[in-house]
């Protein structure tokens, strides 16, 4: 019997940042122990926001990387560009046929991103978006999907979607249920709901010591405690709450000392400035030393886009004998 499979991946936007190792990816490096992993440099889907894709394979390799870096094993888990596995986009145009536009336009998530991105105009991909997402997804057999809560409403839709086909045709698809993190999300150092490189309020996995420390020094924090003496609230400070993640002994020093008034906001920074450095210490390293050996990362993508060929070209026999084209 063979292990569950999941299926997670990423839109290449170059180096990655500790919200994605917060919020992904030191989750899919303790779940390739568990399932068997598919991971997806997922470069179509870039298209649906940003046309322009001058830099994408670049984009592609740096986040691979960071992939590596942080404890990806291309041995337990295949990575692999969605670009160059042609039967995402012929499963997704099968799977077009069995979903409703107005299905789709009563997605959340859509709405939340039209919103939050100002797009006036909605295109044919962006709108099916989650369902070249169930290709991906379905085109691995995936049992389970690693998502934060905003993506919950695609997994909900690739699971109508599995319902549907196997209905019509026949059996082929499991119904993948979301594996939710457990601490999805990294606040910006601007105090935003999330980091992201577009905002400017990010620190890079592959940021210096010192870049770290000027990044810090800018990280809003509770805006009653203007000087040391002033008592804080902690609860409320984005600075603290990088403290529970990377400085997990010292927080409740840090609680009280804050509410006291004892520690100062300048200290406090520059201490988990110094806990996020150690913590990436190690990241840094081995990104170092993929990028002076950049065809093994190569060698890497490849063979990992020959595992997913074959898993996809299963797949695929699948459907077309249950629809009878073959």
């Amino acid at each position: 019997m063979r292990k569950k499979r999941i299926l997670s991946g990423m839109r290449p936007t170059g180096k990655l940042h500790i919200g994605h190792y917060v919020g992904a990816l030191e989750n899919w490096v303790k779940l390739q122990n568990e399932y068997e992993s598919y991971h997806l440099i997922a470069d179509y889907h870039v298209l649906t926001t940003d046309l322009n894709i001058e830099n994408i394979y670049e984009n592609s390799i740096d986040m691979l990387i960071d992939w590596l870096a942080t404890g990806l094993d291309p041995k337990k888990s295949p990575m692999f560009r969605q670009s160059q596995i042609k039967e995402h986009t012929e499963l997704a145009l099968i799977f077009g046929m069995l979903i409703t536009t107005s299905r789709l336009e009563r997605n959340p998530t859509l709405k939340d991103q039209v919103r939050e991105l100002n797009i006036e105009n909605i295109s044919f991909g962006y709108l099916g978006y989650p369902v070249l997402q169930a290709s991906d997804i379905l085109l691995y057999k995936g049992d389970a999907v690693p998502v934060g809560e905003d993506q919950v409403p695609h997994v909900e839709i690739t699971r109508e979607i599995a319902r549907k086909f196997n209905s019509q045709y026949g059996d082929v698809f499991p119904e993948p249920v979301p594996l939710l993190t457990q601490f999805a999300r990294l606040q910006g150092l601007d105090g935003s709901a999330k980091m992201s490189k577009s905002l400017g309020n990010t620190i890079l996995l592959s940021d210096d010591p010192e870049t770290v420390k000027a990044k810090m020094k800018k990280a809003v924090t509770d805006p009653k405690k203007i000087r040391k003496g002033d008592p804080g609230n902690p609860d409320i400070c984005l600075v603290f709450s990088y403290h529970k993640k990377f400085n997990k002994e010292e927080v409740p020093e840090i609680d009280a000392g804050c509410r006291s008034g004892a520690l100062g906001c300048v200290d406090c920074k520059m201490n988990c400035a110094a806990k996020i450095s150690l913590f990436l210490e190690p990241i840094i390293e081995k990104r170092n030393y993929f990028e002076k050996n950049i065809d093994i990362v190569k060698d890497i993508l490849a063979d990992g886009e020959k595992k997913a060929k074959v898993t996809a070209g299963e797949t695929m026999n699948d459907v077309r004998t249950k629809m009878k084209l073959g």
